[in-house]
């Protein structure tokens, strides 16, 4: 049975609302949808709303699970749905959930949040500190995850104002796992014609946003090599080949692709992070593995990149006799494409977010080198992606994503919840009113 069969058994069991007429929806378009938007943030800001929606987070900072292991926070996502009563399809890449909300049938719209921790040991001490040693949630995913929950009460509550289905996915493993390959794999974007996700961001103000067209994120992919040669004795080099100055040749060269063959205006990064070789301070080892991460824009730059970083490695290891392999990771940590927003989804979000926060904080941004694997989403149909500002600075600086110091200001959840309802029911709301404008062009031509 088909991913999308199953979503509409579901429904026709467990939605008993009414579905809107194409009529009373359209009259509350015609009456502004910045009124609907505001609405959505107030009910966001509420205080049982708000201090669910924190409560929401907390629980899940202080339990944070490893990519394709968040079994407790898909737990505690399928109790909060089941309170609500939205219906759920459980599990989608091990432990994924995929709500529903609406009026069961088309269109539909998707709105995403991931909710993988990472391994590190948080440094920040608070009362909600992580209580499993080595893992924290240092990138945001339990805000975004809390979010994501807060827009399915906001959509619960408006569910007459939706004109169409809104999907809500929660993803497992977007740090390095791939889990947005998983998920579509298991045709979750089937019938789905746009979707939507966010990123908290330390050094944007609250209650700003900031997104472009186009390029956004860079396609990232990793390496690891080994190189070997012959170790031996510190004092006499001659009878060893030395692993480690080749490797270091290795890691100069590397850095050459970027500023001798890459056009500069073609952005590109290759960064060794990772040099294991050797545990003596008089013993040449044998030898000594590098890893690290490139990054473009383009397939074309970045297949160019992944093969010169192969014959490089090769090469240069050679020269200084010695021999290497290269390992390029597919399998446990695919190459995530760039993260590219769909130009008609942009004008939308311009006018969902400047009809809540004011144009005047929806921020163009440049395009950055991190990743995201939301971009598999947008391989497939139109996507787009954006930053919510969290930064208050009468409470201090915040540390950036991935340091074991990262905080989320939790003042910025409820923006972020109601941009995620905003974006869906504005989308089905344009949507029904270009339908309606085509339909009585068509009748004044006949």
């Amino acid at each position: 049975m088909g991913f999308f069969k199953c979503v509409f058994l579901i429904l026709s069991f467990l939605l008993v609302d009414p579905v809107p007429s194409f009529a009373d929806s359209y009259s509350v378009s015609s009456k502004g949808f910045s009124e609907v938007s505001a609405s959505f943030l107030n009910f966001a800001k509420k205080k049982e709303v708000f201090d669910w929606i924190v409560g929401v987070r907390r629980k899940i900072h202080e339990n944070p699970e490893l990519g394709y292991e968040e079994f407790e926070t898909s737990k505690l996502i399928r109790a909060e749905l089941d309170e609500m009563g939205i219906p759920y399809k459980h599990p989608i890449a091990v432990t994924g959930v995929v709500g529903f909300i609406g009026s069961g049938k088309a269109p539909f719209v998707a709105l995403r949040a991931d909710m993988d921790a990472l391994p590190m040991q948080e440094m920040v001490e608070w009362e909600h500190k992580s209580k499993v040693p080595g893992k924290m949630h240092a990138c945001g995913h339990d805000g975004h995850v809390a979010m994501l929950l807060g827009a399915a009460k906001i959509l619960h509550e408006y569910r007459e104002l939706l004109q169409g289905t809104v999907l809500l996915v929660f993803q497992p493993a977007e740090e390095g796992g791939g889990g947005a390959k998983k998920m579509i794999d298991a045709g979750i974007l089937e019938n789905v014609e746009a979707i939507f996700g966010l990123h908290i961001s330390h050094d944007l103000p609250i209650g700003e946003v900031a997104s472009r067209a186009g390029p956004i994120l860079a396609g990232s992919g990793f390496f690891e090599a080994v190189i070997s040669g012959k170790g031996g004795h510190a004092a006499i080099p001659q009878h060893s080949i030395d692993p480690i100055l080749a490797a270091s040749n290795v890691i100069v060269s590397l850095q050459h692709l970027v500023s001798r063959e890459a056009d500069p205006l073609d952005s590109q990064v290759i960064t060794v992070a990772k040099f294991q070789g050797g545990g003596a301070f008089n013993v040449i080892p044998d030898s000594v593995t590098i890893g690290g991460t490139f990054r473009a824009f383009s397939k074309e730059t970045f297949a160019q990149l992944r093969q010169r970083i192969e014959e490089v490695i090769i090469g240069q290891a050679t020269v200084q006799r010695c021999n290497a392999t290269v390992d390029f990771l597919d399998k446990e940590k695919p190459f995530f494409p760039a993260t590219i927003n769909d130009k008609g989804l942009h004008e939308h979000f311009r006018k969902v977010a400047g009809d809540m926060l004011g144009i005047r904080n929806v921020k163009e941004m440049q395009p950055l080198m991190g990743s995201e694997d939301f971009s598999f989403y947008q391989e497939v149909i139109p996507g787009y992606f954006f930053f919510l500002g969290m930064m208050d600075e009468t409470k201090g600086k915040l540390a950036s994503v991935h340091s074991p110091f990262f905080k989320i200001n939790e003042d910025a959840l409820p923006y972020g919840a109601a941009l995620h309802a905003s974006l869906a029911t504005g989308y089905f709301l344009e949507l029904l009113q270009k339908t309606t404008l085509l339909s009585g062009k068509q009748h004044d031509e006949m």
